[in-house]
């Protein structure tokens, strides 16, 4: 009896150990801010009818493999964001358009994994599909790719739209994640300042360049900002942590 005692008074001590390790564990995510995904929503619970295409969550990007922090095929944003998404996508949808997704919350670590891809200059398997015409270096120099994303901060997202009637996507003149100057919004003519086109490429049309600034008008107005060198990039000008490079991994918010 004495010995069960001892044993059962053992059990216990290794019990109030682990709950002990846990919770500290648990105290040393939350005092991490990167770990943090509270300010964070699960985009299709603001934006119901918004399409996924998660590209980091497939082996169908320049990496050409799942990228790292990726767990599940969900999209994420800070709450300020999603809730101006929510607004450029109500506008849009009364254009005729819905909105499909590409990336948004991208962690750190899924950077972190751009970048050891980048110091691998044997590995071109994805070449002819995202940068036939410039070298890996040259991605980088054009800050195709960065060390550091706004989309770690949480704010930013990569997305298309899609005709309603139709249920394809619009024609861009280009794809998502192309390097080069193709995927520029002032590429072939236009000029997304005065919406004026002199088509200076054969290949590109004044029709594509119209839908990219359907896209781009209706975010900007719903206080986004473009960047130079992406049709489908935006950024919230407001963002609630302009300073923060979250790396919890993308997965969906409980």
């Amino acid at each position: 009896m004495k010995y069960a005692k001892m044993i059962i008074a053992a059990l216990a001590m290794m019990a109030g150990l682990l709950t002990s390790c846990k919770s500290a564990q648990n105290l040393a995510q939350v005092k991490d801010p990167t770990m943090d995904s509270s300010q964070f929503v699960n985009i299709t619970d603001v934006v119901p009818d918004a399409i996924l295409e998660i590209r980091y969550y497939s082996t169908y990007n320049f990496v050409g493999a799942r990228i790292d922090g990726y767990e599940e095929p969900v999209a994420l944003m800070t709450r300020q964001a999603a809730d101006s998404l929510r607004a450029a996508s109500d506008d849009l949808r009364r254009q005729g358009y819905c909105i499909k997704i590409y990336d948004a919350y991208r962690p750190q670590r899924g950077v972190d994994h751009f970048m050891r891809w980048s110091r691998d200059l044997t590995d071109t398997v994805t070449k002819a599909y995202f940068y036939p015409y410039l070298t890996k270096k040259e991605v980088f120099d054009g800050e195709y790719v960065a060390t550091r994303s706004g989309h770690t901060r949480g704010s930013t997202i990569d997305m298309t739209i899609v005709d309603m009637k139709t249920g394809k996507e619009v024609d861009m003149g280009g794809t998502f994640d192309w390097f080069g100057i193709e995927s520029h919004p002032d590429y072939g003519g236009g000029n997304p300042e005065t919406l004026e086109f002199q088509q200076t490429v054969p290949t590109f049309t004044s029709e594509q360049f119209y839908n990219r600034m359907v896209l781009r008008a209706a975010m900007l107005r719903h206080g986004f900002k473009p960047l130079d060198n992406e049709w489908w990039h935006f950024t919230l000008k407001d963002e609630p942590f302009p300073d923060t490079y979250f790396n919890f991994p993308v997965r969906t918010l409980k």
